[in-house]
C-alpha cells in the first residue's frame, strides 16, 4: 500500500459531484459511527465513508464496555445491534494480580441480567450491559446503518495519496485515479493512520507495554458462565509470560487471544501459532472450555504497541479511534474510546460546518483533540498499573519492574492511588467522576484486588472542607450532551482541569455555601433526593468530592465537635468486584466424562 504525499491543489479540485461536507477514511466503528452522528444531528450533511476492505471481514477487538450502548441508542442503532444477538457481557473474570485465584469485575449484578428478556429497548439495566460482538457482523450493521442515514460509502476502495498543502488536506486520491475533495477530512483508518501518515503526525510510545497479540475463532467452545438469556463474562487470564483473552461473540463462536511481550516473543523462538497453541493448551480453564471445539485454523498476529498521536487535528482534518491513539487491550477500551471519541467529533463537525467564528473554531478542534488523547493516555496508565500489578506473570518479573519504574508507578497504596487518580476523573465527562469504566470507588476495589493492599478514603480524615484554587485560572470545557456542546467553565492548574458543572459544580457550591461534611450531604439529600447505590446523587457527590481532594481542588481538615461520614474500605468485596464463585470448567469436564 503506498500512501505518498505531495503538495498539489490545482489537481485536487476533482470533480465536484465528488466534493463532500466530511470524507472519512475507514468504515469500522469509529468511522460508521461518526459518519451516523453527523446525520443524525444534521440529516442535510454530505459524508462520505472511504473502507479499503470489504465487509463482512473479520477484526479483533470484540469485547465492549457498557458506554457504547448510549451512543448505539443516539445514532438509531441500538435495535439492530440488540437483534443480532450478541452475547450480553456481565463483566469479566480475571486471574490477575497479587493471587492466583479468580475473581470478577460485574458492570452489573447477574441476578439482574437473569431477569432480562430479549431482544429489549435501550434502557433500565440494559444501560449496564455490554456487547460481545463478532466484529464481522457488527462492523456490517453499523457501515449499512450510516449508508442508510444518507453516507455516500464506498466498500474496497482505497486511499492512494493524501494531498495536501502544508498543514491542509487538499484532496484524497483513490486507488482508480479519482481525486475526492472535502471541507473536512478524518482519519479513521485504525493502526494504518492513513491521514497521520500523509500529514506526518508523528506517534509518541507513552509506556514500555510492546506486546503481541496473537488470535483465532474457534467454534463450539463452551462459555465459562452462562447468565439469564445469552449472557456471560469474558475470561482475562494471567499465564507466566502473557495473557489469554476468551470472548464468546456469538451462540457458538468465541474469540481467543494470547498476548505476550514483543521481546519474550522473539527470545522464545517459537513462531506466533506455536506460543499461541501451548498458551491455550497450558491453561487448565481454556484447555477444558475448547475441549470439544474447533479453531478456525488461521492464527493472526498483530503489533499491540499502545501510543498516541502528537496531535490530534490539523487546519481541516481530525484523527479518531486508533489512528489517534491505542492503548492496551487488557481494559478492552478499544470500541468505547472509538464510540465516544466519534460522538464528539461529530458535534464537533456539526457546528463547523453549520459555520463558527475562527476563534471558536480553533476551541472546538483543541477541545476534542485533547479529549481524545488525554483518555488514550488515561487508559495507558491504567494498562501501566495492571501489568506492574500482576504477580501471576512469573517470567516476566524483570519486564514488570521495568513498566513500573518507566511508568513512575509505585505500588504503596496511597501513592498508586494519587498516580491513577491524578486529572484523569473530571475530564473524561465533565459532568461526574469517571475514567472509563472506573469510578473512583471502583478503581479503589480493583488496586485492592490487584495488589492486596487497600488505600484510604480521603473523605474518611476530614470533616471540613475549603476549596482551593489557589493559581487556577478559569478556562471553557466542552460538554457533549444531546446532540449539542454546552460551553461550561472549569478551572485550570496545571495538567489538572476542575469542571464547573455537573456533581462538581454542585460540590463547588457546597462547599463554599457550607463547608462542614454534615450540612453538605443534608443539602445533597434535600434539592437531589437521598437515593442510594451507586448513581444515586450522595454516592456521586461522594466519589467526586475524593478526587477534588486528590486533586488538591479542596483541602480538608478534621474538626472534633463535626460529624464524620465514613465511606466503607475497599479491602473487601462488593456486589461488583468479588471472587468468583462459577463452577470451573475443569471440574465440568470431568462430571461429564
Amino acid at each position: 500500500m503506498h500512501h505518498a504525499t505531495r503538495t498539489e491543489p490545482a489537481e485536487a479540485k476533482g470533480n465536484p459531484s465528488d466534493h463532500h461536507d466530511v470524507a472519512i477514511i475507514g468504515g469500522g466503528p469509529a468511522g460508521s459511527t461518526l459518519a451516523s452522528i453527523i446525520l443524525t444531528h444534521r440529516p442535510r450533511s454530505k459524508v462520505a465513508v472511504y473502507e479499503k476492505e470489504r465487509f463482512p471481514r473479520d477484526h479483533v477487538g470484540e469485547s465492549q464496555l457498557p458506554a457504547i450502548g448510549a451512543v448505539l441508542d443516539e445514532i438509531g442503532c441500538w435495535h439492530k445491534v440488540e437483534q443480532a444477538g450478541f452475547p450480553l457481557k456481565v463483566g469479566a473474570t480475571y486471574r490477575w494480580g497479587r493471587s492466583p485465584e479468580l475473581w470478577d469485575f460485574d458492570f452489573i449484578s447477574p441476578e439482574v441480567v437473569e431477569a432480562i428478556e430479549r431482544p429489549t429497548p435501550y434502557g433500565g439495566p440494559r444501560t449496564q450491559t455490554a456487547f460481545q460482538v463478532d466484529r464481522a457482523i457488527y462492523d456490517e450493521i453499523l457501515l449499512d446503518h450510516a449508508d442508510q442515514l444518507g453516507a455516500d460509502v464506498h466498500q474496497a476502495t482505497m486511499i492512494r495519496e493524501v494531498l495536501r498543502d502544508g498543514d491542509r488536506v487538499e484532496g484524497l486520491r483513490l486507488q482508480d485515479g479519482r481525486v475526492v475533495t472535502a471541507d473536512w477530512y478524518v482519519d479513521a483508518s485504525g493502526h494504518a493512520g492513513i491521514l497521520r501518515r500523509g500529514m506526518d503526525v508523528k506517534t509518541v510510545p507513552q509506556t514500555n507495554l510492546q506486546n503481541i497479540a496473537v488470535w483465532d475463532y474457534w467454534e463450539n467452545a463452551e462459555w465459562a458462565v452462562e447468565i439469564g438469556v445469552g449472557a456471560t463474562r469474558v475470561q482475562v487470564l494471567s499465564q507466566p509470560a502473557g495473557w489469554i483473552w476468551f470472548i464468546p461473540i456469538g451462540p457458538t463462536r468465541t474469540s481467543i487471544g494470547y498476548i505476550v511481550p514483543a521481546d519474550h516473543y522473539k527470545e522464545s523462538g517459537r513462531t506466533p501459532e506455536e506460543l499461541y497453541h501451548e498458551a491455550i493448551k497450558a491453561d487448565p480453564r481454556v484447555s477444558s472450555l475448547t475441549r470439544n471445539a474447533t479453531s478456525r485454523g488461521m492464527v493472526e498476529a498483530t503489533k499491540d504497541w499502545s501510543f498516541t498521536a502528537d496531535r490530534g487535528h490539523g487546519e481541516n482534518w481530525f484523527l479518531i479511534g486508533e489512528s489517534v491513539g491505542f492503548a492496551d487491550p487488557i481494559l478492552a477500551a478499544g470500541m468505547t474510546l472509538a464510540h465516544t471519541g466519534a460522538r464528539e467529533l461529530g458535534y464537533t463537525l456539526v457546528e463547523l460546518l453549520d459555520g463558527v467564528p475562527e476563534a471558536e473554531a480553533d476551541w472546538l478542534k483543541n477541545s476534542v483533540s485533547r479529549q481524545q488523547i488525554r483518555r488514550v493516555r488515561q487508559h495507558i496508565k491504567f494498562a501501566d498499573f495492571w501489568y506492574a500489578a500482576n504477580g501471576q506473570f512469573t517470567d516476566l518479573q524483570e519486564h514488570c519492574r521495568t513498566i513500573a519504574r518507566e511508568s513512575g508507578v509505585q505500588l504503596t497504596p496511597e501513592a498508586a492511588w494519587r498516580w491513577l487518580a491524578q486529572g484523569g476523573f473530571t475530564t473524561d465527562s465533565g459532568v461526574h467522576a469517571a475514567a472509563g469504566s472506573f469510578d473512583p470507588g471502583t478503581l479503589k476495589q480493583v488496586q485492592w484486588m490487584l495488589t492486596n493492599k487497600a488505600s484510604s478514603w480521603q473523605l474518611n480524615k476530614f470533616n471540613v472542607f475549603k476549596m482551593n484554587t489557589r493559581n487556577a485560572r478559569r478556562e471553557r470545557i466542552a460538554i457533549y450532551a444531546e446532540g449539542r456542546i454546552d460551553r461550561n467553565e472549569c478551572l485550570v492548574r496545571g495538567e489538572n482541569v476542575l469542571p464547573l458543572a455537573g456533581w462538581y459544580g454542585v460540590l463547588v457550591d457546597l462547599i463554599e455555601t457550607h463547608g462542614r461534611v454534615d450540612r453538605i450531604f443534608k443539602a445533597i439529600a434535600a434539592n437531589y433526593g437521598g437515593a442510594s447505590g451507586v448513581s444515586g446523587p450522595q454516592q456521586q457527590c461522594m466519589q467526586a468530592l475524593e478526587i477534588m481532594l486528590t486533586d488538591h481542588w479542596v483541602v480538608g481538615r478534621l474538626d472534633k465537635k463535626v460529624p464524620r461520614i465514613r465511606v466503607e474500605s475497599s479491602d473487601q468485596e462488593s456486589l461488583y468486584i468479588h471472587w468468583n464463585r462459577d463452577e470451573i470448567p475443569q471440574d465440568r469436564a470431568s462430571d461429564a466424562d
